[in-house]
């Protein structure tokens, strides 16, 4: 079994970074103007990464399936981006978001690329506030920072509940910019559905024009890979519906090693599933944990009755409450890290107190702090004595100026007030922080191609801390990937443009035309979302938060039938030559079939209960404790890489061991 080269610099890890900088090759102003750059993906990863490239001189080719960068799945973050910059004075530090990350993350992240992230956190701000993204401020004027799960600071950065949004029109904006200089050329609606190995190094990728279905040949020096998670293999999830696991698998099947698959985020204050009919699920932001209060009640009567319609929330008083996070994890309360809360949600649900009609749905409370911020306000304004109305009234002034478009967004998919009555949340999956396997430097197992932001795996362990995605992936298109791809890129500098009539472009668009002739010839009865949604019931049910050796032996069997099936039955409607939504989809289901079970394989190598994952006592197994993950007490920890064998449950595992040399490893407690 061979062991993976993470190339991480040696040295004292907080002068890694610096080090490196000084030392790595670089390529000067005239020859970058030489070199071509290949970007999937115009997300924060990919926007930033291909803004930043062109801004230092290279050409840069983006490639997004949307209309256009704005509507990458990045703008659909909420809550924040976490920065160690301490403006709160309650003693954060560049170490203290370091060690958060890698505790968060079940010590099952590369500490290297951890503090890395963490030292240039600070930077993304500045960069940010200077492009003119409205952070919120405080009565000063000074920029406004919340707390966010797993940490005993405040340091998210936020712009209402959009913060997303408005970051990615920072990158946007930056790389617009550089598309009217020419050096970015822009190609929406266009897929990208292989990647092109020229004497071993990716030179360049085949992607299908959305519009026309016109196959397209793209060449460059270096290739980055900048595409999201793979979410939607649960087909219920967070992610748009667009979201895919189709370039990063396509790297995965050319050589580019995959970890850590079955990582997956259940987030924990989602609205509840409500039917069989839904394409997907609606995120609420984790930052309003700040202020809500999760509770489910004392008692199954009162349980019984609330979903019987004879109660409601309103009626039960504090005593007849059980805010079950604050009694177990008095010191974090209700801003326990994801998984922590997640797991506390479904392990009261399957005790029977869930709260909606399906017994999936905990309460997610704003009264308290309605009053408290309605007191407050009334001290304030002077006001003596304020009747219960008016502390209300006040109070939900301040909680609409922070939270305003979250709680509309409630209403109107509920038709529930929530100023007026609690909240129903319940886990869903959010985000995946497996990923292809980087290096130090961003690249993976094939020299030249480049993985960063959610595609990759290096950063978040077994569970991401909230309001670290942002972070991540404007750290990796800003200040990471612009260093390191130079490094590389400094022996391309007389090679000159990369050919794309070559037999390995012909093999490559050979391969594409010969899947989408097939799904355009199939003479299948059923529809893509036909086997999307079985697919998606086998990975919740079997490798979803509760798993078992039995259940994922028979999630890898059911997966390999259902992808036999679909390669027999499917039915792609229109034409190849236009725009078809329902081929694309084809396209991406394949790709997570296979995935699906390498998921599942990797989930059944690992006999843990880690991050989001409970791993159950099966008749077949004796796993460890429930709540904590199972941790050797020496400092270290493995990522396991999967290599790609033809078949997904033929992948070769290959490890990476991570050394905490410079972090005091605890027992992860939130107590």
């Amino acid at each position: 079994m061979s062991v993976l080269d993470s190339k991480v610099p040696k040295g004292p890890i907080k002068d890694k970074w610096t080090s490196y900088k000084d030392k790595i090759n670089l390529v000067n102003p005239a020859n970058k103007r030489n070199i071509d750059i290949i970007v999937v993906g115009t997300g924060l990863a990919g926007g930033s990464a291909a803004a930043t490239l062109a801004e230092l001189g290279y050409n840069v080719k983006a490639f997004a399936y949307q209309d256009s960068p704005r509507r990458a799945h990045s703008i659909a973050a909420q809550g924040g981006i976490n920065a160690a910059k301490n403006y709160m004075g309650d003693g954060d530090s560049v170490y203290r978001l370091f060690y958060d990350t890698v505790k968060g993350g079940d010590y099952r992240s590369r500490e290297a690329n951890v503090y890395r992230l963490a030292e240039v956190s600070a930077n993304i701000i500045d960069q940010c506030v200077a492009q003119g993204v409205p952070f919120a401020r405080d009565y000063g004027g000074l920029l406004d920072n919340r707390s966010f799960g797993g940490v005993l600071v405040s340091r998210t950065f936020y712009a209402k509940g959009q913060t997303g949004q408005q970051l990615l029109l920072g990158a946007y904006s930056a790389m617009n910019r550089q598309i009217a200089r020419g050096k970015i050329q822009m190609y929406n609606r266009h897929e990208m559905l292989d990647v092109v190995i020229v004497d071993e190094k990716a030179r360049g990728i085949i992607a299908r024009n959305l519009i026309t279905g016109e196959i397209e040949r793209h060449s460059a020096h270096a290739v980055v890979v900048g595409s999201g998670g793979y979410g939607n293999v649960y087909f219920l999830s967070t992610n748009a519906m667009g979201s895919n696991a189709t370039a990063a698998w396509k790297i995965h099947k050319k050589g580019a090693f995959f970890a850590n698959p079955c990582y997956t985020q259940i987030h924990p204050t989602c609205i509840p599933r409500s039917g069989d009919y839904q394409s997907k699920l609606t995120l609420m932001s984790e930052s309003l944990r700040n202020d809500g209060r999760i509770w489910v009640p004392k008692n199954l009567e009162d349980v019984k009755a609330i979903r019987e319609g004879r109660k409601k929330p309103t009626d039960l008083s504090e005593d007849e409450r059980d805010y079950y996070l604050e009694r177990r994890y008095p010191a974090f309360g209700n801003l326990v890290p994801r998984d922590v809360a997640s797991r506390a949600a479904k392990e009261r649900c399957d005790a029977g107190y869930g709260v909606n009609a399906t017994g999936e749905a905990v309460y997610l409370d704003f009264a308290s702090a309605i009053e408290r911020y309605g007191k407050e306000q009334a001290k304030i304004q002077g006001i003596d004595n304020p009747s219960k109305a008016k502390i209300t009234e006040l109070g939900e002034k301040i909680v609409e100026a922070k939270y305003g478009n979250l709680f509309q967004m409630y209403e109107k998919i509920v038709d529930d007030n929530p100023y007026k009555t609690p909240m129903m949340i319940y886990p869903a999956v959010h985000y995946t922080m497996g990923g292809v396997w980087v290096d130090y430097n961003l690249m993976t197992t094939v020299p030249g191609l480049y993985c960063i932001g959610e595609a990759n795996f290096s950063d978040h362990g077994a569970n991401r801390l909230g309001a670290s995605a942002l972070m991540q992936g404007l750290a990796d298109g800003y200040f990471v990937l612009p260093y390191t791809i130079g490094d590389y890129l400094s022996e391309d500098i007389r090679t000159g443009a990369i050919p794309t009539d070559s037999k390995e472009f012909d093999e490559a668009e050979k391969s594409v035309k010969d899947r989408i002739d097939f799904f355009m010839n199939n003479k299948g009865s059923k529809s893509v979302d036909y086997f999307h949604k079985r697919l998606g019931k086998i990975m919740w049910d079997k490798a979803g938060m509760s798993r078992n050796e039995k259940g994922l032996k028979e999630a890898m069997s059911e997966i390999k039938a259902l992808r036999e099936e679909f390669w027999k039955d499917v039915k792609v409607p229109g034409s190849a030559n236009e725009m078809n939504p329902e081929l694309e989809k084809a396209g991406r289901v394949a790709d997570f079939l296979e995935l699906g079970e390498l998921f599942a394989k990797d989930a059944l190598m690992r006999e843990e209960s880690c991050g989001g994952h409970f791993r159950e006592e099966s008749a077949e197994e004796s796993g460890p404790q429930k709540g904590e993950a199972k941790r050797d007490d020496k400092n270290f920890a493995f990522v396991a890489a999967w290599e790609y064998k033809g078949e997904p449950g033929d992948a070769v595992l290959h490890k990476e061991e991570l050394e905490f040399k410079d972090i005091e490893l605890k027992q992860r407690s939130y107590k």
